[in-house]
Formats: structure tokens, C-alpha cells, sequence
């Protein structure tokens, strides 16, 4: 990277992107990859959320599976989820009554340096440990 922030993309924001629709949802999405680019981090738990919601959607062959994870490590950041951002996420539970995944997956967010985490289903505006801005890039 070239001394720009990191942005992280949830799950959702990549099933827009990648599915075959091409409402406004998946314009919007697949114009924040292509806006980020290189900056985008992502950890496997975002690629596993794709990949299996993709299959189940579209039906993707194994071979596109393949050529989508090979995709993700060659074209963005990946952060790995140690023992730190799983701990990391629990306190992020405990403090602010996120679920689970969505913890794990801001706890990563900030763990990889990100600035903006894009989200569909987290809270819009909110600003995590004034680090962190959560947005819904389709919220009007």
C-alpha cells in the first residue's frame, strides 16, 4: 500500500458486487472495489461468506470458486484472524452488542488498519474506538 488506509468490505458488500444482478446494490458495490482496489483488506472469514453464499446463489462451479479465492489473495490484503482479533472481538461484543461475526469481522477491520469498514447490516455512522467508520454505502 502506498500509505493510504486500509478499507474493509463485509460480506454482503461482495455478494452485491459479484452476483449477476445489476440493480443498484450490486452498481454501488462493484464501483467501491473498483474505486479501492489494492486498499481492500479482507480475512477468510469474508472469502468463506462469499464463496457459500455465491454457490448457494448462483450456483458457481468449483472452478470459479477457485479462480474467486485465488482472485481475493492476489488482489487484496489479507488479515489473518489470530487469537488477538478473536479476543479483540469478544471485547467488541461485550462493549457494544455486536453479534459474533459481526466482531470478528470489525475487530479484523481495525486490526488491518482500516479506516471505513463498508456494511450493509452493522451500524451506519458509527465510529468504533474513533478509529473505525462503519457505513452503509446504501443508505440514501
Amino acid at each position: 500500500m502506498t500509505g493510504e488506509s486500509s478499507i474493509f468490505l463485509d460480506s454482503n458488500i461482495w455478494i452485491y458486487a459479484l452476483s449477476t444482478e445489476d440493480d443498484e446494490k450490486a452498481r454501488n458495490a462493484r464501483q467501491l472495489i473498483e474505486e479501492f482496489g489494492s486498499r481492500i483488506s479482507f480475512t477468510t472469514q469474508i472469502v468463506n461468506e462469499v464463496c457459500i453464499n455465491l454457490k448457494r446463489k448462483s450456483s458457481m462451479s468449483e472452478q470459479d470458486i477457485r479462480t474467486l479465492v485465488e482472485s481475493f489473495y492476489l488482489n487484496y490484503q489479507a488479515i489473518e484472524i489470530k487469537e488477538t482479533i478473536l479476543v479483540f472481538a469478544s471485547e467488541l461484543r461485550e462493549r457494544h452488542a455486536f453479534s459474533f461475526w459481526d466482531s470478528i469481522v470489525a475487530a479484523s477491520a481495525l486490526a488491518g488498519g482500516a479506516e471505513i469498514l463498508y456494511s450493509e447490516d452493522m451500524q451506519d455512522g458509527f465510529i468504533l474506538d474513533n478509529k473505525l467508520r462503519i457505513i452503509d454505502p446504501f443508505k440514501v
